[in-house]
């Protein structure tokens, strides 16, 4: 029989974006096979909403806890699996006050350039579009969610400060944007990027962007809106 938390309702309302963030995913296909991911949403500038399961292929609005972002757990409850995890999505909120939502994924062709330690370049114009308009860089190799892995993300951060996502090295993909819906179309963007990067190869490589590309979406987008 299903059981459900009793959340408040401010942190099953953020659940519910989570939710609608996940179901993105599964609809374009770009998750491993096991449907592992982690979701996290701000609530303010000091509390975020974080998923309690790491398999969201059928996630719930009340499978998530609200916690500061010293991990203290401020409503609902979290599983040890996913408790590893709190202080990677805290520090990028730190990092990034601008940041709404944060996923991880192991999205096989963009954790197939993590397994390489190979930044992932910029060469398609989705990537442009969606604000990642640079190589998503690598983070060197921790222990899930060890004060070593932290560090790293915090130091490409700082080295990076114009990149919305990371690749986090022999894992996978930790992407984040304005809130959550908006972060799992960066996500989607990524894999379809990594997958036609692969398959360059076949054709002899991608090729770079003319120079003043990112300036010329850039327009193009300014003039559909005006």
């Amino acid at each position: 029989m299903m059981t459900t938390t009793t959340l408040r309702p401010e942190t099953t309302a953020a659940g519910e974006v989570v939710v609608a963030a996940t179901r993105h995913l599964f609809e374009a296909g770009v998750l491993s096979h096991a449907g592992h991911a982690n979701l996290s949403a701000r609530l303010d500038a000091d509390r975020f909403v974080l998923t309690t399961t790491g398999v969201v292929r059928d996630l719930r609005s009340d499978q998530v806890a609200a916690l500061d972002l010293a991990g203290t757990v401020l409503d609902g409850e979290l599983s040890a699996e996913n408790a590893e995890i709190i202080a990677m999505h805290a520090a990028v909120y730190q990092a990034r006050p601008a940041v709404g939502g944060i996923i991880h994924t192991h999205s096989p062709a963009a954790t197939a350039f993590a397994l390489a330690n190979k930044e992932l370049p910029c060469r398609v114009e989705p990537l442009l579009r969606f604000g990642q308009a640079e190589p998503v860089p690598v983070v060197a190799w921790g222990p899930r969610g060890s004060d070593v892995s932290v560090r790293g993300i915090v130091d490409v951060l700082a080295e990076r400060p114009t990149t919305s996502a990371l690749l986090l090295a022999n894992h996978g993909l930790l992407a984040f944007g304005a809130d959550p819906v908006s972060t799992a179309r960066l996500v989607v963007a990524i894999e379809e990027a990594a997958e036609a990067e692969l398959r360059a190869v076949l054709l002899g490589g991608a090729v770079d962007f003319p120079s003043g590309a990112l300036d010329q979406v850039r327009a193009s987008m300014a003039r559909v809106r005006s």
